[in-house]
């Protein structure tokens, strides 16, 4: 039996409709591009911080995350989370109350993600990956709390780009030693060991603990620089 055979034929008649409305998408995902890229472009510089939106409002990483974002704002840098609950309000909450402006990039999910409450500007965005893509373009460091799935996700992905140097250096520190350390452990024991990473490539994160010390981080980064990036930077950053 060929494939074709294998095809039912309600679904090969349907085929030329769905088709349609993938074409008929794509607009839909350019004008989500250009809407955010409008919004966004200004919030410079910025950090974006990840974290689980399952840590409740007593939680110590909370309040850690919340200490963090007040002082990154206060120090001048727009905070950047992705809208939601958990460390990502206390994100949005720190520097809702500092001097620089609170970001959120939320998603529609279908199980409705609830915009949280301290966002000067939001941006709501359909598809998970303009909505990344803006999290890096828009970011000076990535600031990256205890999470799941979507948390590493977003880690992950920052370290790909800048491994590959399809995005260009920016700080990405990791808060909470105690909890990143079987993760790091791994990557020396098996990715560096059995060579599917360089042990240099350990070196594009940093693990810190205290809030002051992050933004410390962050500003020695950039001591002999601007945040903004260099003309060679931007290029990268227009093929990202």
């Amino acid at each position: 039996m060929s494939v074709k055979e294998k095809i039912p034929s309600s679904v090969a008649e349907a085929a030329p409709h769905f088709n349609g409305r993938e074409s008929w998408r794509i607009f839909g995902i350019m004008a989500e591009f250009v809407e955010a890229t409008e919004r966004l472009n200004a919030i410079r510089p910025a950090v974006s911080i990840f974290g689980s939106a399952r840590v409740e409002p007593d939680h110590p990483y909370y309040a850690l995350t919340e200490r963090i974002a007040r002082q990154l704002s206060d120090a001048g840098f727009a905070v950047i989370s992705g809208g939601g609950p958990g460390i990502m309000e206390a994100a949005n909450k720190g520097a809702f109350f500092g001097k620089s402006p609170s970001v959120g990039l939320n998603i529609q999910l279908p199980l409705e993600q609830q915009a949280n409450a301290y966002q000067d500007i939001s941006q709501t965005f359909q598809h998970f990956f303009a909505r990344k893509f803006m999290f890096v373009k828009c970011a000076s460091a990535y600031v990256v709390m205890p999470g799941g799935f979507g948390t590493l996700d977003e880690l992950l992905e920052a370290m790909t780009l800048v491994q590959t140097r399809k995005s260009r250096q920016i700080p990405i520190i990791l808060v909470h030693g105690a909890f990143w350390r079987g993760l790091l452990d791994w990557f020396k024991e098996q990715l560096v060991t059995e060579r599917m990473i360089s042990p240099e490539d350990l070196g594009l994160i940093q693990v810190i603990d205290e809030p002051s010390d992050v933004v410390e981080a962050i500003f020695k980064h950039y001591e002999t620089r601007g945040f903004m990036p260099l003309p060679e930077e931007h290029e990268i950053m227009l093929n990202l």
